[in-house]
């Protein structure tokens, strides 16, 4: 059997357990976090080297789990959370899950939603908040983690030429509404999760002041959606875009703050200066 064979099958197998899974429970977040929890930990059991497949996996897996949408006429954005959250539990039942790791699965999720014609926007908020709320399950810092997941997020749709500033509006809500689910510091979360953004963004040649706006303009979104402060939630997004930046030029500080220094969406953003001290 071809390889091709072989992932065909595992996609029809994933897509077959997540339809039945959701007409027998009824919860499209749980019966699909299931599946590919159990799907994960097949795949990977006695694989040397799991980092190198955690990639392929999550294609199969994603790939089975939207079509599996399709069919029962699920909604996304639950299936996707679901799959994410699953695949990364089941990595951490056979090894160490790493910052890597979540780049992998962010990355993936961004090109199977693509091949199947999915909305790329949902995908990269729904895939932020699984990945981010499945944190509290596995020994990650958080805002490595948020660091992480946007990078990863922001090499997928570059690399299906999606829209850098709608996915970061996403990307940045769903890292906070992840990081609220899972109990930790939203903040921390949030300003990590601008970091991954223009540090993704710089690497694939984005406009980076493009996408520190729109990582502000989410921020405030979600603070505002979720009960947060939205001052905070602002700053917390300019400040983590700009040290983002700082790790990449000085011409991209420049853009960055200048892009971030201002009122957006009626809330003044409170910016630090670049690297001072104390």
């Amino acid at each position: 059997m071809s390889a091709q064979k072989a992932d065909q099958g595992e996609q029809k197998q994933v897509q077959g357990a997540v339809t039945k899974a959701i007409k027998g429970t009824g919860d499209t977040i749980e019966g699909t976090l299931d599946v590919a929890r159990s799907s994960t930990v097949k795949a990977l059991k006695g694989v040397g080297e799991v980092a190198g497949i955690v990639p392929k996996v999550t294609a199969d897996i994603l790939t089975g789990t939207l079509r599996a949408a399709n069919d029962v006429g699920s909604e996304l954005g639950n299936v996707v959370k679901g799959a994410v959250i699953g695949i990364i539990k089941g990595t951490a039942e056979v090894a160490s899950v790493t910052v890597g790791s979540l780049a992998d699965i962010a990355k993936s999720a961004i090109g199977q939603a693509s091949d199947v014609g999915e909305d790329l926007g949902e995908v990269a908020l729904r895939t932020t908040q699984g990945a981010i709320a499945a944190t509290k399950d596995v020994t990650l810092n958080l805002t490595d983690a948020a660091v992480s997941v946007a990078r990863g997020t922001i090499h997928g749709v570059s690399e299906v030429g999606g829209d850098l500033g709608k996915t970061a509006r996403n990307a940045i809500h769903g890292t906070i509404a992840g990081a609220q689910e899972a109990g930790g510091d939203v903040m921390k979360a949030t300003s990590g999760s601008a970091r991954g953004l223009i540090k993704g963004t710089a690497e694939v040649g984005g406009d980076l002041a493009k996408v520190a706006r729109s990582a502000v303009e989410g921020a405030i979104d979600a603070a505002k959606e979720l009960g947060l402060k939205a001052e905070d939630a602002a700053a917390a997004a300019a400040n983590g875009a700009i040290e983002g930046a700082g790790e990449v030029g000085e011409s991209a500080v420049k853009a960055v703050t200048g892009a971030v220094t201002t009122t957006i969406k009626g809330v003044k953003v409170a910016v630090k200066e670049p690297f001072k001290k104390g």
